[in-house]
């Protein structure tokens, strides 16, 4: 039994005469229940026919036996007496069981609401074909959601049976292009967009339109469709995997990501790719996004515990992994370059992600520089250094990095400073900082674009000669014992 009262009959029988399918009938009468819809079209429709139609003596027995396999019912449909159609009474229509909708040029029967969606896409058959490509696929999961990426236009068919199912009016072109005329704000062309008509924006001029202007330029019912919705594309997505861990860069010839300079490559490699290449064969990932709590230039170690990093995996066919995997998986890594060296590595989850880069500028990082001078020093002319704390610094963007960032003027702070002595022209300067400092220009000035700098600090021209990442003091991701 369909779980439909006597007072849905009426609304059922113009529905059905309508021209829509069995399921969208269900849809209308506000049909929760999951069960009635997974009964086959033609069950269905046979249900809802004798439920409209409970005491029709014109279901033309003869008619029937006369008719091929599959057998056709045909009825004279008389409008209730409480609906206005606006149209003859004596209008008649044939019904056809299983589907009570009007057929196309080709005779194919089509739904006037959801074009043949719910018709085609909701049998056994269908279901079964999803299921093939699924395994074709090779993926791992433990469960999955099927979504679908419906026309605009079934919006538009649905809004018309929402506000009158029985209001007739002239016919338009059937698709979105009149929203514009009422609503175009609602249509604004963005660079990524083929069409305005996106289905969130027709939803949203459909939630803006006047019931009477749509009236005036829609037909309510809509006019039969001449061709139904068709599957264009089916698509396995898994859902994108994190993988975090820490790294240690020992080369001053490595980019952390690859380094294209008017489409010419400067570097063999970078961080990035000596990572993930690795991650994206053992995870049979699409494609990854790398990210990293801040990073150094080219020619900067980053020794200590290393650099915190994430990945993101895109559409991994492999998800599920035992710490001992991740623990072969990193020593994996580390064996195939003597160039980074990976710890703490582990699957985390994507809210985690985002604490990497929670006060950004708030955190610090140590480093170790090799400072040059251009006069003759000894001990005793860098002692003062040690005494300097809280050094609060002004640094314009630097000349180096101009053309990719904005000009602006950051305040930083130098929380404290060490120096180590070792000839009369060179010394290792020792930093704690606040995270974003631009070590190279607190030591050489940049034109005077960073104050105070060292060389103001120390009256003499310096340089930075080398520069190593000590440690970079973010608790992310959590340490893991051997």
């Amino acid at each position: 039994m369909l779980p439909l009262q006597d007072k849905d009959r009426s609304v059922v029988q113009v529905l059905l005469k309508s021209g829509c399918c069995s399921r969208c009938v269900l849809r209308f009468c506000f049909v929760g229940l999951q069960v009635p819809y997974r009964q086959p079209s033609k069950v269905l429709a046979e249900q809802l026919f004798d439920f409209a139609f409970p005491n029709d003596v014109n279901k033309c027995v003869p008619y029937i036996q006369e008719e091929k396999d599959p057998p056709y019912k045909k009825i004279k449909l008389e409008e209730p007496n409480n609906l206005n159609t606006g149209q003859d009474k004596n209008d008649t229509i044939s019904l056809t069981v299983p589907e009570f909708i009007s057929s196309n040029k080709d005779g194919e029967n089509i739904c006037v609401v959801c074009l043949g969606v719910l018709q085609d896409y909701s049998e056994k058959d269908f279901a079964a074909h999803i299921s093939n490509e699924v395994k074709s696929a090779q993926f791992q999961f433990d469960n999955f959601v099927i979504s679908v990426s419906l026309p605009a236009q079934l919006s538009v068919r649905e809004s018309c049976f929402e506000i009158s199912v029985v209001f007739s009016h002239p016919e338009t072109n059937g698709d979105c292009h009149f929203l514009a005329l009422v609503c175009s704000d609602c249509f604004k062309p963005a660079k990524n967009k083929q069409s305005v008509f996106t289905r969130m924006a027709v939803i949203k001029a459909l939630e803006k339109i006047k019931e009477e202007d749509f009236r005036k330029q829609y037909s309510c019912p809509p006019r039969l469709p001449v061709s139904k919705c068709l599957v264009e594309d089916i698509q396995c997505l898994h859902a994108p995997v994190y993988v975090a861990g820490r790294y240690n860069k020992y080369s001053r010839t490595l980019p952390q990501t690859p380094w294209v300079i008017d489409g010419e490559r400067k570097m063999e490699s970078s961080v990035e790719e000596l990572i993930s290449e690795h991650l994206l064969a053992t995870f049979k990932a699409d494609g990854f996004n790398f990210s990293s709590s801040g990073r150094e230039d080219v020619d900067v170690r980053t020794l200590g515990n290393g650099r915190p990093f994430a990945v993101e995996l895109q559409n991994p066919h492999r998800s599920s992994f035992t710490k001992e995997d991740i623990k072969r998986l990193q020593q994996t890594i580390n064996n195939s370059s003597d160039k980074i060296r990976v710890r703490d590595l582990q699957i985390v989850t994507r809210e985690a992600v985002s604490r990497m880069k929670e006060g950004e500028e708030e955190k610090t990082k140590s480093y170790s520089a090799l400072i040059w001078t251009a006069k003759s020093i000894d001990k005793s002319d860098i002692e003062f250094i040690n005494d300097i704390k809280e050094l609060k610094i002004n640094q314009k963007t630097p000349l180096r990095v101009l053309h990719r960032r904005p000009l602006a003027v950051r305040p930083r702070v130098i929380h404290t400073m060490r120096v180590e002595f070792a000839d009369k022209h060179h010394f290792r300067l020792y930093l704690k900082t606040q995270a974003g400092t631009y070590i190279k220009e607190f030591i050489h000035g940049d034109f005077g674009r960073t104050q105070p700098n060292l060389s103001i600090l120390m009256n003499t021209v310096t340089d930075i000669l080398e520069l190593d990442v000590e440690s970079v003091d973010v608790d992310w991701p959590p340490a893991i014992e051997d």
